[in-house]
């Protein structure tokens, strides 16, 4: 029976033990903070990364892709370990320039033996695409087998996530200074997702508790195969869960709690949090 490996980045937020129970190698991406550069999960912890985040007078963080060398040696790796082919599933190419470096590292190695595909989206709801692959290859699916699995899958992947603060947005250049002091003013809680690889303001919501309900509608609009909760250091964030399994009519015990990493929280900030929901499929 053919063995494919999966290869996913930073980026999809998938903890590390549950990576390593999958099978699922994970490409480290990059955080900057002023001079300072760190591959995220292997040379700085979640937690040191939300303590350098929260510190006074701390430098915006920033971050980048991994280099193509990078993934070309995660490749062999796997493909020396007994592997015959790859399906690397990486953080949406419209958000980060690391599908671009994947697709060239597969082209070092040849062969049409690795494939790349873009899962258009981030955190765990590119997570949950790539934990999909993995099941399929180790059900002895192909790579081609895989990648039309997880691409047909693609938009049933749905995340929404509230934001705490504005500031990041602001930061990050989406939104201006003036926007979002008067949204700061008016304790407005922005609910964003990612449509088809671009961030995208979904609501506005007053208060913390509307924001809630708000997020928990938008995540059960359509009937829940799987789901899993995102925060940035959030509080309350187990209550939420409970709920959200409540309203998605799922076991509690299948609906995960995943810290945001420093791949994505750069963009979000502290406090944020929401949830990743796979629908069921489209027509099915």
């Amino acid at each position: 029976m053919a063995h494919v490996a999966v290869v996913t980045d930073s980026a999809s937020d998938i903890p590390s033990d549950t990576a390593t129970a999958a099978g699922v190698t994970v490409v480290p991406l990059i955080v900057n903070f002023g001079e300072e550069s760190f591959r995220t999960g292997t040379e700085i912890s979640t937690d040191e990364f939300y303590r350098r985040l929260k510190a006074p007078n701390a430098p915006f963080p920033t971050t980048a892709a991994a280099a193509p060398g990078v993934f070309q040696q995660t490749f062999r790796q796997v493909l020396d370990g007994g592997a015959d082919g790859v399906v690397c599933i990486t953080v949406g190419g419209s958000l980060s320039a690391t599908l671009q470096s994947a697709h060239v590292a597969a082209g070092m190695i040849g062969g049409g033996r690795v494939r790349t595909v873009d899962s258009q989206t981030a955190s765990m709801s590119q997570g949950l695409l790539v934990l999909l692959a993995a099941e399929l290859a180790a059900q002895g699916a192909s790579v081609d087998e895989i990648v039309a699995a997880v691409e047909r899958r693609i938009p049933d992947s749905r995340l929404y996530v509230v934001l705490e603060t504005l500031e990041y947005l602001k930061r990050g250049g989406r939104i201006s200074g003036t926007r979002a002091a008067l949204g700061t003013m008016l304790s407005v809680k922005p609910i964003i997702t990612i449509e088809e690889g671009i961030v995208e303001s979904v609501d506005r919501v007053r208060t913390r508790a509307k924001a809630r309900e708000r997020l928990l509608e938008l995540l059960t609009q359509r009937p829940v195969e799987r789901a899993a909760v995102l925060h940035a250091m959030s509080p309350d964030i187990e209550q939420f869960a409970d709920e959200l399994a409540g309203r998605a009519r799922l076991d509690r015990s299948a609906v995960s709690i995943n810290v945001i990493g420093p791949s994505v929280a750069p963009h979000v900030g502290p406090g944020a949090y929401g949830a990743v929901v796979l629908t069921m499929p489209t027509g099915g």
